[in-house]
Parts: C-alpha cells; sequence; structure tokens
C-alpha cells in the first residue's frame, strides 16, 4: 500500500496518475478533500481510500504494517505568503512527523523539497548535502523546505531508505487551483486567450536583459517519472535535485506557448511586484549529476516539448493528467 500526501494537488494528483498507470491502485490519498475546487484531480483515480490531512496519523497508527511506501508532497507552496509560523506548521512539523513516523515503522519515505533553498544560488545549486545547513533562501516557503532538510540530516535514526528531491521550476496539467503560484506557462495561456498577449517580469538587475531571466523548468511528467523510477529502483539514500539540467530564458518559455497555440508572440514587460521584487531568483539551474550516478538515464522533456503537451492536451481542453 502507498500512501500519497498532497494528493488533491498540482504534483500529488500527477503521481496518483503516474502509479495508476503503472498498474497500481493499492493507494491511500491524504489531503485537505474539503476543497472542492480541487476535486477534478483525484475523482476519476483509482485508490483505496482518501484521509483527511489532520486525522492522518491517526489513521497510520492504526494501519502501518500495510504501508510499503510514503510520498510526502503535501506542503504549504506560496512563496508570496510571509507568516513563517504557517510554513512552520505544514511544511517543517508535518513533515518532521511523517519522518518519525515512516522511521519508527521502517517505512521507505519520499518527500519534496525545493529549489527555492538555494537562494539566490550564492552557493550554487549542487545538491552536495554538506552545504544545505550555509544556504540561505529567500521566502519563508524556502526556509521552511531548508529547515526540514537540516533537520533530518542531524537524525540517528531514519527510515531504512529515504530521499528527498529539490523541486526546480516544475509545470504541467493539474495545477489549475494554485493561483499566483501557477506556472508561467499556465498564466501566459490565459492571458493570451484574454487579451492576445503576454506580460513579463522586467528585470531589475543590469546584468540580466528583460526576460532573460533563466529557470530550469521542468515538466511534471519528468517529475513523477523519477519519482517513480525511486521507488522501483532503491538507491543511496539522500537529497537529490529534480529539474532538466537546463535553464531556460522566460522569453523562451513564452515564445513556446504562443507557438503551441499558433500564434505570433506578443510580449509586454511590467515591473515585479515590490513585495517579491527583492526575493526573486534570476537563474536556477540544477545539477543533477547526482541523479545520473545512480542510474537515472531517462531524457527529459525539452522547454517546448513539455509547453506543447501541456497546451495541446490539457490546457486547450481543460482537461486534467
Amino acid at each position: 500500500m502507498i500512501v500519497i500526501t498532497g494528493a488533491a494537488g498540482f504534483i500529488g494528483s500527477c503521481m496518483i496518475t503516474k502509479l495508476n498507470e503503472s498498474g497500481h491502485s493499492d493507494l491511500i490519498l491524504v489531503d485537505d478533500f474539503t476543497k472542492e475546487h480541487k476535486k477534478k484531480n483525484w475523482i476519476n483515480k483509482r485508490y483505496i481510500d482518501k484521509i483527511q490531512r489532520d486525522v492522518f496519523y491517526q489513521w497510520a497508527n492504526n494501519n502501518a504494517k500495510h504501508i510499503d511506501l510514503i510520498i510526502h508532497l503535501g506542503a504549504r507552496t506560496d512563496t508570496t505568503e510571509m507568516d513563517y509560523s504557517i510554513f512552520e506548521e505544514l511544511n517543517v512539523g508535518y513533515s518532521q512527523q511523517m519522518w518519525s513516523f515512516a522511521t519508527q515503522h521502517g517505512i521507505p519515505l519520499l518527500y519534496a523539497s525545493s529549489a527555492a533553498t538555494y537562494g539566490d544560488g550564492k552557493f550554487g545549486y549542487t545538491d552536495d548535502m554538506q552545504t544545505i545547513s550555509q544556504l540561505v533562501p529567500l521566502n519563508p516557503y524556502g526556509k521552511s523546505k531548508n529547515e526540514f532538510d537540516k533537520w533530518l540530516l542531524k537524525q540517528t535514526s531514519t527510515p531504512p531508505l529515504w530521499y528527498g528531491f529539490k523541486f526546480f521550476n516544475v509545470f504541467g496539467p493539474n495545477e489549475y487551483h494554485k493561483g499566483r503560484m501557477a506556472s508561467v506557462i499556465f498564466h501566459a495561456f490565459n492571458q493570451i486567450n484574454e487579451t492576445g498577449k503576454v506580460q513579463l517580469f522586467r528585470s531589475h538587475r543590469p546584468d540580466f536583459e528583460d526576460g532573460k531571466q533563466n529557470r530550469d523548468f521542468v515538466y511534471v511528467k519528468d517529475v513523477v517519472n523519477v519519482l517513480y523510477w525511486f521507488s522501483k529502483h532503491y538507491k543511496q539514500s539522500g537529497i537529490y535535485n529534480l529539474g532538466t539540467g537546463f535553464a531556460r530564458t522566460f522569453l523562451a518559455l513564452t515564445t513556446s506557448t504562443f507557438k503551441a497555440m499558433g500564434l505570433e508572440p506578443t510580449i509586454e514587460f511590467i515591473d515585479i511586484p515590490q513585495d517579491i521584487r527583492d526575493k526573486y531568483q534570476y537563474y536556477t539551474q540544477a545539477d543533477i549529476q547526482k541523479l545520473r550516478k545512480v542510474g537515472y538515464k531517462k531524457s527529459f522533456y525539452s522547454l517546448e516539448n513539455g509547453v506543447t503537451d501541456y497546451v495541446s492536451n490539457y490546457l486547450i481542453n481543460r482537461d486534467v493528467f
């Protein structure tokens, strides 16, 4: 039996589809299922049961012997939320409980960290666990993810196997509910439909031209492929980067979105909002050597192919994965 937290969310619901497609229906979904606007993310999936997040540990303590794997993807992911106490409860405390539960019952654990832990990239983007204590995230969300990473590295008792994944800029189907936190592709598609153009953030640094801020954009289907591979090919426990290894510009991403819609690009630039301007990452690129060294050989979607699949098969049809 496989437990998936964050099951009603973006990556969690895509993970369910990946597991279903791979022949797994022995799934326990964990999330806040009172949020009706997320219902289409789980309604047609195959699973045993769904458990409310706030009563999960009560259920788990009675069913621990049946759990073979935990995929912990549930988290508060709003990078504009400045109240750290919210993240401390949902991202740090809840994850510490999950770690302790998995340790106590000898259950392998996969969990979501984040590239937001790298902050401005001062220490690079290598997933060397020796540098984690030095990282300075730019926002409370990134801090919460880094605090959990730091905490677990101090633990003397661990699950039998454990893997943390620093997700870079994930995009793809099932993110429709994320509002401001949805990917640029999602917002670009809707802006094009509404106005015929896309607004991108202007650069507020002299070393970057407008629209040429770089991110490692990774398609959600690649993310769940990696997670599934680790669930089947147990390797060295540790924290791994999960990106493509290639930084691309927002201009390239937006141009690909227009192309997937069969339109010529029309782009204008706007100032980065003051509340996130000094916390904005201008460059991220995953170093995925560790991922490759443990044996993950599958190629990643190119930005263009990922955007085309997302736009053509999901956004245009208002469909989910």
